[in-house]
């Protein structure tokens, strides 16, 4: 998709404060209103004025956009990439209502953050005892799922200075990752969300869990994939080849006649829990190279000693 530069599109600085967005969009809005304008794109104009002022007039939706259009301009090619705003904390009734929904924001921010963002819709601060819950997505390894661990987590919380700009307020915390734990699922840190109004307790913080992009493993809810490369011979005749998985390594026996993409399964492999995923191994021929002269003639006698016909099968 095509990247939209929504402070362009209230004709604003990018370190404009919250007042001087709002001020814009207003004079913008009484300009471009199709029930009075004569501008023939006064109706597309004010759409794309909405969805930007929508977005920008949030905090927390304006650092997440912030945090992935710095390096972007206007009209480009535009990736976002997976989990863009972990690490992030976010407030408001989003947290409480299952995350929030970005489609409030337009089509082009729910393409960029998806549905399961923090960003309450709305957001307004009530006078009671209890803070606000908070929201973050975290990131951690495949193996702290297999094993547990305590890790130091870093979050960003987007906040509004006394100037009227957005800014970052940042905190590490402690947080114990339990043994088994899935990619979607929530860790509930008590008292570690928003401050209580007068003698009221604090709000709890919410964590949602996904995994790291792995180099070597795919995870589809418990079960877990990895890929093995095989010689062709090895598919051929059937080999015992040593598999590396996420808790050490297993000697895996490949049957005769293997084909690539066969999967192996390896029951209780998968990620731990009281009914344990599986592990699959899934297997790819590898050619070796015909780039030596004895390679070559090895191929060649191949050929004519097995009469074989792929496009046949």
């Amino acid at each position: 998709m095509k990247f939209k530069d929504y402070y362009e599109t209230l004709g604003v600085k990018r370190d404009a404060t919250q007042d001087q967005i709002k001020s814009a969009y207003r004079k913008l809005a009484r300009k471009f209103h199709p029930d009075v304008s004569k501008e023939s794109d006064a109706e597309a104009r004010f759409k794309e004025m909405g969805e930007a002022y929508k977005v920008l007039k949030d905090p927390e939706s304006r650092a997440s956009y912030d945090r992935l259009g710095a390096n972007w301009q206007n009209g480009q090619d535009f990736q976002p990439p997976p989990n863009a705003d972990a690490g992030f904390e976010y407030g408001g009734r989003g947290a409480q209502a299952g995350f929030g929904d970005a489609s409030d924001f337009g089509e082009y921010f729910e393409q960029m953050f998806g549905r399961q963002t923090g960003f309450g819709q709305g957001r307004r601060r009530t006078v009671h005892a209890q803070g606000e819950d908070h929201h973050a997505k975290v990131e951690i390894d495949l193996e702290d799922a297999y094993r547990g661990a305590e890790r130091n987590i870093s979050l960003r919380m987007p906040v509004v200075d006394d100037n009227g700009h957005v800014v970052t307020k940042d905190r590490t915390l402690s947080v114990n990752i339990p043994k088994g734990i899935r990619a979607g699922q929530t860790l509930r840190l008590s008292g570690q969300g928003g401050p209580g109004v007068g003698e009221g307790k604090a709000g709890d913080l919410y964590l949602e869990i996904v995994f790291r992009p792995h180099p070597r493993y795919r995870v589809d809810g418990r079960d877990v994939y990895v890929d093995l490369p095989l010689a062709p011979w090895e598919a051929a005749l059937g080999a015992s080849v040593n598999v590396p998985i996420p808790e050490g390594s297993v000697e895996l026996t490949i049957p005769p006649n293997s084909v690539g993409g066969r999967k192996l399964r390896l029951k209780g492999k998968g990620i731990p829990g009281k009914e344990a995923g599986d592990l699959y191994v899934v297997l790819t021929i590898v050619l070796p190279p015909a780039d030596t002269e004895a390679a070559k003639e090895a191929y060649r006698k191949l050929q004519e000693a097995i009469p074989f016909n792929p496009r046949a099968v």
